[in-house]
């Protein structure tokens, strides 16, 4: 391997020149600003987790159990570096070149190609195996001649090895197979490399570590993975253990694998929540509610529409989407719990054109079964279509059918993640949620929700004058005066109207 070469001075064939002198740019100035200089991983939410990427020639270490997405991680580094004009080795001693590829091509990156271009190259480094099944002695020597050729042939900016385990597995000693692990990150650094290194574990990956003593000999970063079970499926969160001399965000952020792009981090947990910058009041589409809501929602209000089975909740979400296509905006609403066809004949029978807002556009509906997919996908689903259609409001009925999709600790998250995405988007958003309770009163902040609405309203039953009403309450206004009495509604060919105050 030659010595250390200063980031950009081979800059691949497939990443030109004026593009590749931009995205150098911008990573002096994460240097400027953060001391210590960070190549970014194009990890979306990961680089906001580790305030601007990994290291530069430095070893990261990423643990964590199989399935875990370790070589996803290990791969979206490499292919970001080719994107920034950093070609890329990658160094496999479990699986196949072939399969590696395979595999990467599905999440978007066309390895074959930067193969051909000189930006990347597999070493291909898996223990050979004799006719009797017998292991053929490991060489390190042959080990570190091949990573050499591979990085001066490329000029290699980045490098993975993946996967340490195999190394340890592959050595009857373990301090001697330790110690020239040492030498080889050593030489890996020297040359200017910046490296990330994976490791399987049984276990949590934060106990397994110690046992290979990887934290003390090698690891500047280490980064967790998990893939913990929860309830009938399976829930996949990182961590960054540690940031040697630089800072990082603490605690367990949830992550996903899609198709076509990679692993996507979502730090809910330290998103910016927006202190509500629109002043704008946009009606709610039902005579005599403005008035109680203070004479409108705020553009970018979040609320929470609750109540039992059969209050209207849907039917009212449908009302507020009614009113932005009367404006010229268009809606969108997500369904968990009923098909469009099911939603539509609803609102035909309340006297509302459904299919005809559909056909002019002006709203969108996407229905999907809640434990089709983890919350985090759902979180994610929700930006695509958000992206994709470009509503002003929003409805998402219901959270509850959500809240069973995942445990307690993800359902917050994909709560907050989601109030957190309205308010940057200036959206306009509608929750229901259905409570326990038939009639009477009922807690909402086990919903995780009311805290973080804007606006909280309950529809519920009530008996009044020998019969059972439908009643509705603004519990909650933020900064607004609002009305709090408890209000008649029905519900009717001409939709949802609110009558007079519920007395006895």
């Amino acid at each position: 391997m030659t010595g250390p070469r200063e980031a950009g001075d081979r800059t691949p064939q497939s990443v030109r020149g004026a593009r590749a002198a931009d995205l150098l740019a911008v990573d002096a100035d994460r240097r400027d600003r953060e001391g210590v200089e960070k190549l970014e991983t194009g990890i979306p939410g990961f680089d906001h987790v580790t305030s601007g990427g990994l290291p530069r020639r430095r070893a990261t270490v990423v643990a964590g159990q199989a399935g875990s997405a370790k070589t996803v991680f290990a791969g979206h580094f490499l292919a970001e570096g080719v994107r920034r004009g950093q070609p890329a080795v990658f160094v496999t001693l479990e699986e196949p070149a072939a399969d590696l590829r395979a595999n990467l091509t599905t999440l978007g990156w066309d390895v074959a190609a930067w193969e051909a271009a000189g930006d990347w190259r597999f070493v291909d480094a898996s223990p050979l195996v004799r006719e009797d099944g017998t292991t053929v002695p490991y060489s390190f020597s042959a080990l570190e001649a091949q990573i050499g050729k591979a990085v001066d042939d490329t000029g290699a900016d980045r490098i993975v090895v993946d996967s340490l385990t195999a190394v340890f597995a592959l050595s009857d000693d373990t301090g001697t197979a330790r110690q020239r692990l040492r030498s080889l990150i050593g030489r890996l650094r020297a040359s200017g490399l910046t490296i990330v290194m994976t490791v399987e574990t049984a276990e949590d990956p934060a106990a397994s570590l110690s046992r290979y003593g990887i934290e003390e000999f090698v690891a500047d970063n280490v980064v967790l993975l998990r893939n913990a079970r929860e309830g009938r499926g399976r829930r996949r969160t990182l961590e960054v253990l540690k940031v040697r001399g630089a800072t990082h965000r603490k605690g367990e952020y949830a992550f996903t694998v899609l198709p076509g792009e990679g692993l996507v981090v979502l730090p809910v947990a330290t998103s910016a929540m927006s202190a509500g910058r629109a002043t704008e009041r946009v009606p709610w589409g039902v005579p005599d509610l403005e008035p109680l809501l203070g004479g409108g929602l705020v553009r970018d209000a979040v609320v929470l529409l609750a109540g039992p089975t059969g209050t209207g909740k849907t039917l009212l979400g449908l009302e507020f989407l009614a009113a932005a296509a009367a404006r010229g905006e268009r809606g969108l609403l997500l369904g968990y719990e009923e098909s469009p066809e099911q939603i539509g004949r609803n609102a035909v029978g309340a006297g509302r054109a459904f299919d005809r807002l559909r056909e002019e556009g002006l709203l969108h509906v996407v229905s999907v079964y809640p434990e089709e997919m983890s919350l985090e996908d759902h979180l994610l689903e929700i930006k695509q279509v958000v992206d994709a259609t470009g509503p002003t409001r929003l409805v998402v009925d219901s959270l509850t059918a959500l809240e069973r999709a995942g445990s307690a600790a993800a359902y917050r998250e994909f709560v907050v993640g989601l109030t957190s995405f309205a308010k940057q988007r200036d959206l306009t958003v509608v929750l229901t949620a259905s409570t326990p309770s038939l009639a009477g009163a009922a807690s909402l902040t086990d919903d995780h929700v009311s805290t973080l609405a804007d606006a909280v309203l309950r529809l519920r039953y009530v008996e009044a004058g020998g019969e059972v009403r439908r009643a509705l309450t603004v519990l909650k206004a933020r900064g607004t005066r609002h009305d709090t009495r408890v209000l008649a509604y029905e519900i009717g060919d001409d939709g949802f109207t609110v009558g007079a105050q519920v007395t006895g």
